[in-house]
């Protein structure tokens, strides 16, 4: 679920009503990213209880819509307040991991 030409993964904020399309998720990423839509970023949506996502991605043609429900527990919270997530974070965010600490080890 991450396109090699992805520019940026951008975490929505608040909570997501999950019958929202892409008319509706295009405009929530609008009102929150001004002049990102087709950017080619991945955009990120949970619902209230943290157990949906949605992932829209613009692929140069057309809009891309994944969603993944989980069938226990919960996406973790540990990303709440940040706007922009690192490849290695969304992977945490959809494998349900919840790491000790979010900072590199060492830097590059």
């Amino acid at each position: 679920m991450h396109p090699a030409g992805c520019r940026s993964i951008l975490l929505y904020d608040d909570a997501v009503d999950m019958r929202k399309s892409f008319e509706g998720l295009s405009a929530l990423v609008e009102a929150a990213f001004p002049g990102t839509l087709l950017t080619g970023s991945l955009f990120l949506f949970l619902n209230r209880r943290r157990n949906l996502i949605k992932v829209l991605f613009w692929d140069g043609d057309g809009f891309v819509i994944w969603y993944k429900r989980l069938e226990q527990g919960t996406f973790p919270d540990c990303f709440a307040g940040r706007r922009e997530l690192t490849r290695q974070q969304y992977v945490l965010l959809l494998e349900g991991i919840v790491p000790k600490r979010l900072s590199r080890r060492f830097s590059l």
